[in-house]
Formats: C-alpha cells, structure tokens, sequence
C-alpha cells in the first residue's frame, strides 16, 4: 500500500510541475489571455505623465517652469475631484 501511495504522490508532483511549466511558458509568449487584475499593455499614454517626466528631469528648475507648475495644478485637480475651474475660481476667492 506504502508503495501505491508513493506513485501517486509522485504522479502528482510531476503533474503539478508540468502543469506550473505550461503556464509560465504561455504568460511569457502572450498566449494566455490578460488577467483581470492586470492592466493591459495597450491603454493610451497620458498626457500628464509625459509632462511630468520632463519636469522630473529638470530637477530644481521646474519649480520655476510655468509649465510644470500648470502640469502639477491639473494633477492636483484631477486627484481632489476638481474641475479646472473650479480650482481656479477657488484660488480667486481666497486671495
């Protein structure tokens, strides 16, 4: 009986190895599809992020870039809800 046991253990070691194979080789050749969770490749670039790239790269210097200081207004607005005129009218307001 000791014997049987040991087989099918093996059996399904092996099976689950050949099995965790299968599908690492299908994820990495894009066979599978994309997983729920996971977003997919061809979304649109946003235009912020490049924006915020460059100003990244500028270092110190994009304090003082009216570009950067309006890329970094429109994100602020875009993470607290706001439409842009809405932010401006506030700061309008509380001058």
């Amino acid at each position: 009986m000791e014997g049987k046991a040991m087989a099918r253990l093996i059996a399904i070691l092996f099976l689950a190895i050949v099995m965790t194979v299968t599908l690492i080789q299908m994820e990495r050749s894009g066979e599978l599809p994309p997983l729920p969770g996971r977003q997919s490749q061809s979304q649109p670039e946003d235009p912020l992020r490049e924006g915020h790239r460059r100003c990244q790269q500028m270092g110190v210097a994009a304090a003082e870039d009216a570009e950067c200081l309006a890329i970094w207004a429109a994100t602020r607005d875009r993470f607290l809800g706001r439409i842009p005129a809405q932010s401006a009218a506030t700061a309008s307001s509380e001058e």
